[in-house]
């Protein structure tokens, strides 16, 4: 989280809506005698859905609201009526924005590569009482619960979809640069951290060469571990295919050149090693000011030996400036496309206290089975796939359900009725 009402970074909790409860009810109609059971399914649950919006820039919204509840499906009705489903809550994020689990840090999406995505799923609704009619049951006086929604606590990251990414030390004029090559208004002053959160500018060069800079907050020794504004910011350098360092060669600040350099490179590999890879282009700036050519000269040599272009410019003269956003356009095109990140995260059972006990009930050789942890474990369960519907198997015989089954004298093909599932018990 940053300053000056930049917001990056935010936690909130997200849970999908309750299914609907199923419904009891028993056809009515003149001239039609015992017209049976019609009670109708409960409806699903809302889920919790992501969408880009492409005109959001920072996390503010999120700062005061942290709590997301998606609406609940309405129960099923008589005449077979199935319950209206909850409306999908959608929540919108800036593109770029990295959404982890807070548990464990793990990536379960970037909308940096799509549009939408179901963070959270609503609850599938019950069964009305129209499912349980048999020949020897043919009125059933009940219905099931719906299951309950998912629910999340996650973290919302920001990083910035820029081409290029400025850094450097506060007052080398990174801002300056970025109002000189776009139409970005930054604030410029001639102090220390001016810049408090990220800015953006297109450059524009010619009709089929453009790009998006990005103006970092000046970072300084220490940053990676928190000191000054750049450990808030760094995290937008993530997706930056390349840098430009710019480096104040005028000796305005009385440091030097070189140092600078350095020290600004070692917070970039102390925050990410990859970074300390990344393509770099190194900008010696306020030449026009410079009392002579000796610090330039020496940062030059000093750059160049790494391997590394150098350029010389005064963004405040305007000089040099065009040269450089050519070549980094240039080299752009060499470079593979902004890094969207794979997710990361691993669906993990649920942790559920299976030592309650489970209301059971016998009809026509039928067994229903009932009970607060068991609506919980079936919301977490993906019946399409095999694992998780052996970790659901292996739950219910670690609860003792199948124990107790077998001792009330359950026998094989009997079935069990479990919600809206149903299947056939074998030892």
């Amino acid at each position: 989280m940053a300053a000056n009402g930049f917001i990056d970074k935010a936690r909130i909790t997200v849970r999908a809506g309750d299914g609907g409860g199923g419904a009891v009810a028993f056809h009515r109609e003149k001239y039609v005698a015992a017209g049976g059971p019609d009670g109708g399914d409960g409806g699903k649950g809302g889920n919790i859905v992501l969408v880009v919006d492409g005109h959001m820039s920072t996390l503010m919204d999120f700062r005061y609201k942290r709590k997301y509840v998606a609406p609940n499906g309405e129960p099923g009705q008589g005449n077979r009526k199935s319950g209206k489903d909850g409306t999908d809550l959608t929540i919108r994020v800036p593109r770029g924005t990295l959404v982890r689990d807070t548990a464990t840090g793990e990536i379960i999406c970037d909308m940096a590569g799509q549009d939408i995505f179901v963070l959270c799923k609503g609850g599938r609704g019950g069964w009305g009482n129209q499912h349980f009619a048999t020949p020897t049951r043919q009125v059933p006086h009940f219905a099931k619960a719906g299951l309950p929604g998912q629910e999340r606590d996650v973290t919302l990251e920001l990083k910035l979809l820029a081409d290029v990414g400025l850094v450097g030390f506060p007052n080398v004029g990174k801002s300056t640069l970025l109002s000189v090559v776009t139409r970005a208004n930054p604030k410029i002053a001639n102090y220390h951290f001016t810049t408090l959160s990220p800015n953006l500018g297109v450059v524009a060069l010619d009709e089929n060469t453009s790009f998006v800079l990005a103006d970092i907050p000046g970072i300084i020794e220490g940053a990676a571990e928190g000191a000054g504004l750049g450990h808030d910011f760094l995290r937008h350098i993530d997706r930056c295919r390349l840098l430009i360092h710019v480096v104040d060669v005028s000796g305005s600040e009385g440091r030097d050149p070189v140092e600078d350099f350095e020290a600004i490179n070692a917070e970039l590999k102390e925050y990410s090693p990859e970074l300390s890879t990344r393509p770099m282009l190194v900008a010696g700036n306020k030449v026009d000011i410079a009392p002579d050519r000796t610090a330039l000269e020496a940062l030059k040599a000093h750059v160049e030996a790494k391997g590394l272009s150098f350029f010389e410019m005064s963004a405040a003269a305007h000089q040099g400036t065009r040269e450089l956003m050519w070549e980094a356009a240039k080299r752009l095109r060499e470079l593979p496309p902004i890094t969207v990140y794979e997710p990361t995260y691993v669906e993990r059972p649920p942790e559920v206290d299976t030592s309650e006990e489970l209301e059971i009930t016998v009809e026509d050789g039928e067994w229903f089975i009932d009970g607060p942890w068991l609506r919980q474990l079936m919301a977490n369960v993906n019946f399409s796939d095999y694992e998780s519907r052996s970790w659901f198997e292996r739950k219910l015989r670690e609860s003792g359900l199948y124990d107790r089954l077998e001792d009330m004298g359950i026998q094989d093909g009997d079935g069990i009725c479990l919600y809206n599932l149903e299947f056939e018990y074998r030892k």
